[in-house]
């Protein structure tokens, strides 16, 4: 039932999922563009299609009364984005701890333009020695798809010239908000 409730939500919204044929038991997913809130539930459904428990982080606020257990029901981990803390040594725990963890980041951090992606995606990854998923909501093209997973190096430029690449052209739900780095 989940699976026909998912695919109705990306028929409703244009969009079609493009996936590998299997998952790794452990990885991070960088999202991008992030440009709107309708990002959220295509995320859901995506998710659900994938068929796999992937959990998400978001800011703490959307936590509290009276959503914040819908969130939490769906995956999500609450970060507190008012103070700095170690998040990458955070995350990158719960991946030792565990045998069988995903989580999916959206390394632009706002739903606003950007031209530069925060980088903690990036090095969760590399602490804990897992692949990256490169995921791009194309709403231009009416496509969500998958890059296939790829472990980060000691050469982070080069890495990230790969992750700009893939990203290259994906238009957001927002075009105007979507990420570009030229």
């Amino acid at each position: 039932m989940k699976k026909i409730i998912a695919r109705f939500v990306l028929y409703l919204l244009g969009m079609k999922l493009v996936q590998p044929n299997s998952y790794p038991k452990k990885y991070v997913i960088a999202v991008v563009p992030h440009t709107s809130n309708w990002d959220f539930p295509l995320g859901v459904a995506v998710r659900a299609l994938m068929d796999e428990n992937v959990s998400f982080v978001a800011k703490d606020s959307l936590f509290g009364w009276p959503h914040g257990f819908i969130f939490r029901w769906l995956g999500g981990v609450p970060v507190d984005r008012s103070k700095r803390n170690n998040f990458v040594q955070s995350v990158a725990d719960v991946f030792d701890k565990n045998d069988n963890f995903k989580v999916v980041l959206a390394p632009e951090g706002t739903r606003s333009k950007v031209t530069q992606l925060k980088s903690g995606f990036y090095y969760i990854a590399k602490t804990a020695g897992v692949p990256i998923l490169l995921c791009a909501f194309d709403w231009g093209n009416h496509q969500v798809r998958f890059a296939p997973p790829f472990y980060p190096t000691d050469d982070k430029e080069k890495d990230f010239e790969h992750i700009y690449a893939f990203f290259s052209g994906a238009i957001g739900c927002i075009p105007e908000n979507g990420f570009s780095n030229n």
